[in-house]
């Protein structure tokens, strides 16, 4: 039954094949390039049609269930959420995150467009689930796991959230120099860059960057991950080089609430800040800029 008290905000972004259209125009030659290249295009038509069916059975749900608003995620920066809204996202786990931080604490479904395809670590629920997790949400009846949030404030006034990592460096392959604090120390770097990865973020580039480091020295690699809850943050400098004007022994550690990272940049240009591999929506971080990386007070709230 219909509340028209609810409403509910449903956030899909475009597949491949949108994706592709909107680069080649239509779809014959949107195909044509595809098959020009040996792939199959057959794969993005299927994974189209499943995602446009998934897409309507989720309309037609919700919009028996509240007053239904279905936006892409191109649009989630400048979508002025209501105080009681409760948001699905349909898509993978990328669009999950990227949702939540724009949702200032308001609960969040996950769902799934295509078992088959996808393994969803942030899609529990699949589309048939939906006529009864979302009444059970809005009564009350779900619960929520709370996901940390890293913020990087600029000394310009900017700032930029994260659900997954920031990345702080240059935006080429040269080498990023900037002075790097915490809890006391101080180092010039020159490196390719820093990771600093929250929990849901901690299987992603901060496990690969370990990895790595570690079969390179010979030691078995551990385990990075770390709750999504927990009130703090992991960063890991890549490829760190020492000269007679740079260190390298601040190269990882934890930022908590009582001990951010502060980074000032010493890059003429080219430097740069972003978020959950967004390399299009950054801040600039040139020479004099300095950047604080902290835990952010609110989290973010995934039904489960």
């Amino acid at each position: 039954m219909a509340s028209q008290d609810q409403r509910l905000v449903l956030v899909t972004r475009r597949s491949r094949l949108d994706e592709l259209v909107a680069r080649f125009n239509t779809v014959s030659q949107a195909q044509f390039y595809v098959e020009h290249l040996g792939a199959d295009f057959g794969d993005y038509e299927r994974e189209h049609q499943t995602g446009l069916e998934a897409a309507r059975r989720t309309r037609e749900i919700l919009g028996g269930l509240g007053r239904l608003h279905s936006i892409d995620r191109a649009f989630l920066p400048n979508y002025l959420f209501g105080p009681n809204d409760l948001v699905v996202a349909l898509g993978q786990d990328g669009l999950v995150a990227n949702t939540l931080k724009y949702l200032g604490g308001r609960p969040l479904i996950g769902v799934n467009p295509d078992p088959a395809r996808w393994d969803g670590v942030l899609l529990p629920f699949q589309v048939g689930d939906l006529s009864r997790i979302v009444p059970e949400a809005i009564a009350g009846g779900r619960k929520t796991r709370a996901v940390t949030f890293a913020r990087a404030s600029l000394n310009t006034g900017e700032s930029l959230l994260a659900v997954n990592d920031l990345f702080i460096g240059a935006k080429t392959h040269v080498s990023a120099r900037y002075q790097i604090s915490l809890g006391g120390k101080s180092e010039q770097h020159s490196s390719s860059g820093v990771i600093i990865s929250t929990g849901l973020g901690s299987s992603g580039w901060l496990k690969s960057i370990r990895h790595g480091a570690s079969v390179l020295a010979g030691r078995k690699p551990q385990a990075t991950d770390f709750p999504w809850e927990k009130s703090e943050l992991v960063f890991s400098v890549r490829e760190p080089f020492p000269s007679r004007t740079t260190q390298a022994a601040l190269v990882g550690g934890k930022v908590t609430p009582r001990s951010p990272l502060v980074l000032t940049s010493a890059m003429a240009e080219n430097g740069v800040i972003f978020s959950d591999g967004m390399e299009s929506d950054f801040l600039v971080f040139n020479s004099g800029t300095t950047a604080t990386v902290e835990v952010l007070p609110e989290a973010g709230r995934l039904v489960v």
